[in-house]
């Protein structure tokens, strides 16, 4: 089948054939249709788990997919060959990924069903960046009348923090350039700062409730989060945050991970075929353009998401 993968932590990734996986006890085989494309990808590529995770070679890229189920092991119950999925296929031993045709992956990852009112390769998108934007909202304590600053929301996390916020009755205010700021407002921000006509800070001058930071390092971060009153949140997931920093202001620091589960993935689901969330495709491109999708999201240059079709 074919794949992208790395040869060796720090190798380029290419398009590569190898065997087509089969399902063993309790794993799932899935013929994937789609994959989302996340920092973390790269990151991996680059070498973020040399040592600190088991791991195979070639080492199949991706952690986000959408597709259909093939095939499924012995002991297997809550799948069946012919059941549309979608999930976050991330396992031990990590090189098992979702740049590829098919993959397996056990039973009790984090996989459910796929929302029905989106193709595939929408359903992709979702999972990491879907969690993460959930995970930073319920940190950030999103609700009525509070005033949220967003930076990164062009993204795929900020686009669906955006969404999610406004729908919980936040006012978002939303960092965006002038050929995105219509695109984010359409997503539910209340306001948008560009970033591009100096600092944030200056142009936010009544402070707000609460930070969510999807972008910036630590000097950046600590900039935006001076914008937080007391008694507010300031979170990040670049770990950018300095807790005891903030703590000194009344401010309580936030560094997040997401850890997707498929409750987590059914509720965002229903979300989406409610028609309450929107999934913030931007780019679309076939198996053997991940590698210069990959160098694209590297150069932080990318918006939305970016989704391999397979």
């Amino acid at each position: 089948m074919r794949a992208v993968a790395v040869s060796a932590f720090g190798a380029t990734p290419e398009l590569v054939d190898i065997a087509r996986p089969a399902p063993g006890p309790g794993e799932v085989l899935v013929n994937l249709a789609a994959a989302g494309v996340n920092p973390f990808d790269w990151k991996v590529a680059d070498g973020m788990l040399d040592g600190k995770m088991p791991h195979v070679f070639p080492f199949v890229l991706g952690v986000d997919g959408a597709g259909t189920v093939e095939a499924v092991g012995e002991g297997v119950t809550r799948f069946a060959a012919g059941d549309p999925v979608y999930g976050q296929f991330f396992h031990a031993p990590a090189g098992v990924g979702t740049y590829a045709e098919y993959v397996t992956v056990p039973e009790g990852q984090s996989i459910t069903a796929a929302p029905t009112s989106v193709p595939a390769s929408a359903a992709a998108a979702v999972p990491t960046a879907g969690v993460t934007a959930l995970t930073l909202l319920d940190e950030v304590g999103a609700g009525p009348g509070q005033r949220l600053l967003v930076v990164g929301a062009t993204g795929g996390v900020g686009s669906f923090v955006t969404q999610l916020a406004a729908a919980r009755g936040a006012h978002v205010i939303a960092t965006a350039g002038a050929d995105a700021a219509d695109r984010i407002r359409g997503l539910g921000a209340a306001e948008t700062v560009d970033h591009h006509k100096g600092a944030i800070a200056d142009q936010l001058p009544d402070g707000v409730d609460a930070l969510i930071d999807v972008v910036s390092d630590a000097p950046a971060f600590a900039a935006n989060a001076a914008l937080v009153r007391p008694g507010g949140v300031a979170a990040t997931t670049v770990f950018a945050a300095d807790p005891a920093a903030l703590a000194e202001r009344q401010v309580r620091g936030v560094n997040v991970n997401g850890k997707p589960t498929p409750a987590i993935l059914d509720l965002l689901a229903a979300e989406i075929d409610a028609g309450r969330l929107r999934v913030p495709v931007e780019t679309e491109v076939p198996l053997a353009e991940a590698p210069d999708a990959l160098a694209l999201s590297r150069s932080g240059r990318s918006r939305g998401k970016t989704v391999i079709v397979i």
